[in-house]
């Protein structure tokens, strides 16, 4: 029996990206504002918890990518029912329909403000002849350190994941998500080190999703085989038999 998948947010970059590498093997339907032809699709906002409820019946794991457009001036009250209430809404209705599994889109913006120090800001700006030989990576077990608002409601959301763990059993994965590009390829310094290509996201989130039933709570970075990156894929290899095939410096 092919799984039941929920996907929140289907008619963005990563929610159509999905759908292309997920469809025909899964039983997909969509949580979305507006009207995703093709699929079965629950219009609904995400902070209306009554509202939404019924796209979760039945649904054996639910990908949470919708959410307030990553933007680094984005106001509270921007995030506030997207980022915050939203994703207390659709963790809770997970939960109540009884949903084995959530794959959390979360953000490598939990751990922006590295790039305010050396040597992560040297690669970020792509100053490479002032890099050292070998640099530490950020692992899941590395501080966070967000720098701006929308980081921190990402802050937020894992912390729920963990809670929603610890409380009720569920398995939580958090994916911090690097940078996915319409064009699909880096367009700054700054990409070259956090980019991901829109094929490497989706597969590491079908990973997530046929993960063993021994993955409860865990967090992986989202980022291609890039370079430059500060971003550790060496969890996800080890836990979920993932690695990034694509390379951002093929864009040089």
């Amino acid at each position: 029996m092919a799984k039941k998948v929920l996907v929140t947010g289907m008619s963005g970059l990563i929610g159509g990206a999905l759908r292309r590498q997920m469809e025909g093997r899964y039983e997909l339907s969509a949580l979305n504002r507006s009207e995703v032809e093709g699929v079965v699709c629950h219009r609904g906002d995400i902070g209306d918890l009554d509202a939404i409820q019924p796209a979760f019946e039945g649904k054996d794991v639910v990908v949470h990518l919708a959410a307030k457009i990553a933007r680094s001036e984005g106001a509270w009250e921007e995030l506030l029912a997207p980022n915050i209430i939203g994703t207390y809404n659709v963790f809770e209705a997970s939960r109540r329909a009884g949903v084995k599994r959530v794959v959390f889109a979360s953000s490598g913006a939990v751990v922006g403000s590295y790039e305010k120090v050396e040597p992560y800001k040297a690669l970020a700006e792509g100053r490479y002849g002032e890099l050292p030989n070998s640099w530490d990576k950020l692992d899941q077990h590395s501080p966070v350190r967000p720098a701006d608002l929308y980081g921190c409601s990402k802050v937020w959301g894992e912390t729920l994941a963990r809670y929603f763990y610890e409380a009720f059993g569920m398995s939580m994965i958090c994916l911090r998500i690097g940078a996915v590009r319409p064009n699909d390829r880096p367009e700054t310094d700054r990409q070259f080190s956090i980019w991901s290509s829109q094929g490497d996201i989706t597969r590491l989130l079908e990973a997530c999703v046929e993960a063993p039933e021994s993955v409860k709570y865990d967090v992986f970075y989202g980022v291609s085989n890039n370079k430059w990156s500060y971003r550790d894929m060496s969890h996800a290899k080890d836990v979920l038999g993932f690695t990034p095939q694509d390379v951002a410096e093929d864009f040089r």
